[in-house]
Formats: structure tokens, sequence, C-alpha cells
């Protein structure tokens, strides 16, 4: 069920302590193969200050639409991408999209969780831009971005770009920031791309 989002209104969503991060799914215990975790390209940027660039590319052999449906489809998040632990959609006050995301990680033997909340802008089939609205980074802005392609057999594809920037607050440590993006955006994608293919895949 929506809810309207206010500046000033607290969230609902449980404490930091509530928060039970959930690594031991199949997926990401493979995906933490380097073999693996070579399909996916990924260049970080270290800006001034703490500011931090991600470049990150995965192949998806599906539709479009289908790789379209699983980025869109924000409520699933938590079922299958690592760390998120809540998502879900607000009311935008002008009809647009707005997401509320929490996400939690365990790192050097502490527990970090992060709230954010984003205004979404769909320019389909090929963007989706993020932009935050309020959360505990300094500032989060980036875009998915599709690019399709056909294999030599007519087989059809997408190319799945990630890039954003992240400024940090200084109460997260530079080393779990760059440990974050060195390590669960590839996992990310990875788990997209599975999640692609459990939907769609032929039986």
């Amino acid at each position: 069920m929506s809810k309207t989002y206010d500046l000033n209104q607290k969230s609902d969503f449980p404490a930091v302590d509530d928060f039970k991060t959930e690594m031991e799914s199949k997926t990401l215990n493979s995906a933490t193969d380097p073999a693996i975790l070579e399909a996916v390209k990924i260049k970080i940027e270290k800006l001034e200050g703490r500011q931090r660039r991600i470049f990150a590319k995965i192949q998806i052999p599906y539709q479009l639409e289908q790789v379209w449906q699983v980025l869109t489809d924000y409520e699933a998040f938590a079922k299958f991408m690592p760390n998120i632990t809540q998502s879900q959609r607000l009311e935008h006050p002008t009809g647009g999209t707005c997401i509320e995301q929490v996400r939690s990680k365990s790192f050097m033997g502490m527990k970090f969780s992060a709230h954010s909340v984003f205004d979404v802008e769909e320019k389909f089939p090929y963007e989706i831009h993020y932009q935050l609205i309020e959360g505990d980074f300094k500032a989060l802005s980036g875009y998915w971005q599709l690019e399709p392609w056909k294999s030599s057999d007519q087989k059809a594809g997408v190319d799945l770009i990630y890039n954003f920037l992240v400024v940090p607050k200084p109460i997260f440590p530079l080393a779990l920031v760059e440990h974050i993006l060195s390590h669960d955006v590839p996992l990310s994608l990875l788990a997209i791309r599975q999640r692609v293919e459990e939907l769609f895949s032929q039986k």
C-alpha cells in the first residue's frame, strides 16, 4: 500500500536494530566466485573529498521490456537485491515515482543501515534516473541505462549500465562505502540478471 511522502513525516520503517541482513542465498554465495564476478565490468572513480562515482555494466540475454519490468518492480527489490531490506513506492505529489528504501550491511563486526528516499524518472524503455530527496547519504544520484543488442543468431539481449555518484556522510567509513561499491554493486547486477532469468526463462 502506498503512502504520501512528507519531508516532515517520520518513516514507519523499523529501527536499525530490527533489520537482519540475509546474505545466505545461493545466488549471492555463488556470485562471490571471481569467475562469476567477471561478468560485471566495473569502474570506480575517487573524486574530490568523499565523492565516489561508479560505472558498472552487465549483459543480460533477454528482451529489453523484460529487463525493464524487473528494474521498475521497486517493491520486489527487497526479495532479490542484496542488502535492500525495505523498498516501497510512495505517493508522489506531482504524479511521478517516489521510492523509499532501507539498506542494511554488516561490515567488520558492525551493522550499518541507510534510509533513502528517491525521486525516480522513468524514460521508457532506455533510462531510469534516481535523485536522492532525503536520507542518510549527503548526496546520491545516477541512472540505469538499457542498450539493446542482437547476437549473430538474432537472439535479443541488453547491456545494463549502472552509473551513479555517491557522497556518504561522515558516519559511514569510506572503507565501508568502497567495499559496497566494489563488492555489492556487482552482486546487485548479477541479482538483477538472475531475477530476469527466473521470471522469463523458458520452462
